[in-house]
């Protein structure tokens, strides 16, 4: 386990700052969400990270530093339930109070991210999961029926089943049609996850969003905003090698039915999964030293 270090004071003006400097960034990020769902109904880039992912915007807005620091002059309820303050009035995070109440959680998340990490990836998925999604079905069965099928259906299948399908994701597997389940090389479930999530996988790089906000306020809200920003491109890349016409939203598609398109999303797949490695490799850390923390019974705020 990593050791924990010393908490640091942070003055008043230098915690606000962070503070608004988040606000900022966060409605930045989903400024437009509204804007975009009156044009575009339910199926933005943003509407599917909000309601796919069960973090609200008032909880990504709210702003906590993690472990770690003395925040000099603050209210502890400003931060959250698990905030308390010293002898001092500088607030802090309880962390042996958030792992008396979730310690199995951040273990979960803890072994899935290590085991997914320690993975080698593998990077000939060509985005298929999308794909297997609405396999020999007709544009009235597929799950985004507002959006046309780019192909069509017969081309769609057909391609599904020239590239096969390789998909060790169980919550993208768990949404395709029940004609293309059998033709995955994997049978994923939810109890083999630590043995299938790979480092390639653009659902999994973008899950690391999820691990990030469910760690909370175990890490700091700017790195939840950092997978947030990155899980957005993901998705972005998702939708764009999908079946889907999506001209309508504003997105050009990638064609990985060609060799160039197939290509460049290896390319981008590459990228992604370095990004995501780095934010997997620092949620990793914030959870060996709460978890180190708690096993020694530390009493003071462990941070990085």
């Amino acid at each position: 386990m990593t050791a924990a270090l010393a908490p640091a004071a942070l003055d008043a003006a230098d915690w606000q700052a962070r503070r608004a400097a988040h606000v900022a960034r966060v409605d930045s990020l989903l400024g437009d969400h509204l804007a975009k769902r009156a044009r575009h109904g339910r199926q933005s880039i943003e509407e599917f990270l909000l309601t796919y992912y069960n973090y609200r915007p008032a909880q990504f807005r709210r702003w906590q530093p993690g472990p770690g620091f003395l925040l000099q002059h603050a209210r502890p309820e400003e931060f959250g339930a698990f905030y308390v303050s010293d002898e001092h009035g500088a607030a802090h995070l309880d962390v042996l109070a958030v792992l008396e109440r979730r310690r199995e959680s951040v273990e979960w998340i803890h072994r899935l991210l290590v085991s997914t990490a320690t993975r080698p990836p593998h990077f000939g998925c060509f985005g298929m999961h999308e794909w297997a999604m609405v396999y020999r079905q007709t544009q009235a069965e597929v799950r985004h029926n507002i959006l046309p099928l780019r192909l069509g259906a017969e081309a769609t299948a057909a391609l599904v089943d020239e590239l096969a399908v390789r998909c060790s994701h169980f919550d993208a597997f768990r949404f395709f049609t029940p004609a293309a389940r059998p033709l995955n090389v994997l049978q994923p479930t939810r109890e083999t996850q630590h043995e299938h999530d790979q480092p390639a996988c653009l659902h999994a790089n973008m899950d690391v969003y999820r691990w990030a906000y469910k760690l909370a306020p175990l890490v700091p809200s700017e790195l939840i905003a950092d997978c947030f920003e990155l899980a957005k491109e993901i998705r972005t890349l998702d939708m764009r090698a999908s079946p889907y016409d999506l001209t309508s939203i504003g997105l050009d598609f990638l064609p990985i039915e060609t060799p160039e398109g197939r290509a460049e999303y290896v390319r981008c797949q590459r990228d992604f999964a370095a990004r995501a490695g780095a934010l997997r490799q620092r949620l990793i850390g914030y959870c060996e030293r709460a978890l180190g923390q708690f096993t020694a019974g530390r009493p003071t705020a462990s941070g990085s």
